[in-house]
């Protein structure tokens, strides 16, 4: 099945996590900015980061975005 990307869900995962963003993007070297774009859904992480980012918060990858299932076919 093919997904769509919806809102990103960084910032509820870091408040489950209790990790504030700034240490996030210590320990992830990337500048808060960054990390505010993703939050802000200016951009969009790549699966390297979102690995590295789910990881640190021990979560799934999957959770750092809402789903939706796509209504394009194959």
């Amino acid at each position: 099945m093919k997904y769509e990307l919806g809102r990103c869900l960084l910032e509820e995962r870091l408040q489950e996590a209790g990790i504030p963003l700034e240490r996030l993007a210590l320990e992830l070297r990337v500048r808060r900015e960054r990390l505010d774009d993703f939050i802000d859904n200016k951009r969009v992480m790549s699966l390297k980061l979102a690995i590295s980012i789910a990881d640190i918060l021990q979560c799934e990858v999957r959770s750092l975005y809402e789903l939706t299932p796509s209504n394009e076919h194959r």
